[in-house]
């Protein structure tokens, strides 16, 4: 069996897995459906969507230049649906706290791939697992995939350009990305539901309902993410030299 066909296996049964075990447990995750209003829940698709076909571009792009591609962005889609699918509810919020995995994605496969992934997952946790909702798919793509993705990448890009090592910029980076999701998924909920109240008062409310959770898990986020990097250093630098994660001199160091 060819590595790129276990590759595959692999992926397709930690979906499977997934599914299977999630169908018992149907906690609401991201903003749940109903939450946000017609009006807002449109306003964050007309948003997603041009995130998510550029994402099929370059999806398409990337492919026919290396056919080894397409494996490593469908084991990245199951790295961030497993990832994502470990809720902690917040009540107060309407909504759940949970990790990511977006900045992994985005750092290996890029952050307009890492949307495309992320609006992938999102959709088979809404239809199969209860998680999100699919009036609120646009919604859920922009904070965890468009602002997660590109806050990720570029937190990653920027710490590795003044100098910090391979495990710092990967922690920073998953840091970030989880703490701007919520940020994000914070004015989106606030943005959707204040109705005649105050928009930054209830923001405010809605981002403390947060910290106790988020506080704690951006950080593990951020360990994970760092950790990931780390692991791909070791075993497979290849990957991260073809990626441009790291330059083929650093392998050698």
């Amino acid at each position: 069996m060819s590595e790129t066909r276990k590759q595959w296996y692999v992926a397709a049964g930690l979906l499977a897995g997934i599914l299977l075990v999630g169908r018992g447990t149907a906690h609401a995750m991201h903003i749940s459906e109903g939450i946000l209003p017609f009006g807002w829940a449109a306003v964050w698709f007309v948003v997603a969507a041009p995130f998510v076909a550029y994402g099929l571009y370059r999806l398409k792009q990337m492919s026919s230049v290396d056919l080894s591609f397409k494996p490593l962005v469908g084991l990245m889609a199951a790295v961030v649906f497993i990832i994502s699918c470990m809720p902690i509810p917040v009540p107060t919020a309407g909504t759940c706290s949970h990790p990511c995995g977006t900045a992994i994605s985005g750092i290996l496969v890029g952050p307009a791939i890492s949307v495309l992934i992320t609006a992938a997952a999102l959709l088979i946790q809404a239809l199969f697992l209860a998680h999100g909702g699919l009036s609120t798919w646009g919604a859920d793509i922009v904070s965890m995939g468009v602002v997660g993705s590109f806050a990720g990448y570029f937190t990653f890009r920027a710490a590795r350009t003044v100098g910090l090592n391979l495990w710092g910029a990967g922690f920073l980076a998953g840091l970030l990305a989880d703490w701007t999701t919520y940020l994000t998924t914070s004015v989106e909920l606030a943005s959707g539901i204040r109705g005649e109240a105050a928009f930054f008062p209830l923001l405010g409310k809605i981002v403390v309902a947060f910290i106790p959770t988020q506080l704690p898990l951006g950080i593990l986020e951020g360990a994970m993410t760092a950790g990931m990097v780390m692991l791909m250093y070791k075993k497979r630098p290849d990957l991260l030299v073809k990626m441009r994660v790291i330059k083929a001199e650093e392998v050698a160091a």
